[in-house]
């Protein structure tokens, strides 16, 4: 993935700060033109910076509001066809290969204990899964964000300048 530069932060941050902007108002915004905004967004999608819409949906609101993390121990030889069958239900919005005694840590959403019990019991009747492990989420304490990465870039003053304590505005100001 291509780095983002300090253009494409500004874009980004105004989008986050108002996601329902049309081009031609983030160009106002930022004193750009609508052309400049327009092939950064085409830009920035097609190189995977914009996540799908879809990740913006909250599983609770679609009725699965008991979220769970999933540390899936298995047999590493079979990890291909695991992770197939994995994808296969759908109550596994997420998963990822981790270091540690685990080798996926699979986040889990459930309508209730019931349904992540028959989800659990399909995820140890893939061959080659030989345990896993199970902590609900009792609360999410800090939502999925990427604004403060954005404003440590642009603080930097560039998009890929070091790490900073301030954020954009309060180094501006």
């Amino acid at each position: 993935m291509q780095h983002l530069d300090t253009t494409d932060l500004r874009i980004l941050s105004a989008m986050c700060a108002r996601p329902k902007a049309s081009a031609v108002a983030l160009a106002t915004e930022l004193s750009l033109s609508r052309n400049t905004v327009q092939a950064r967004l085409v830009r920035l999608e097609s190189n995977g910076a914009l996540l799908p819409f879809e990740q913006r949906v909250n599983p609770a609101a679609l009725g699965f509001g008991l979220v769970s993390f999933v540390h899936i121990h298995v047999q590493q030889r079979l990890l291909g066809q695991i992770v197939e069958q994995l994808k296969a239900i759908p109550e596994i919005i997420e998963a990822h290969g981790v270091t540690g005694s685990a080798d996926i840590l699979a986040r889990v959403v459930a309508s209730g204990a019931e349904e992540l019990f028959r989800v659990n019991g399909q995820i140890l009747a893939i061959e080659g899964v030989e345990r896993a492990d199970t902590s609900l989420s009792m609360a999410e304490l800090i939502p999925h964000r990427t604004t403060s990465l954005m404003d440590l870039r642009l603080a930097a003053g560039n998009g890929t300048g070091s790490r900073s304590t301030g954020s954009a505005a309060e180094v501006a100001g």
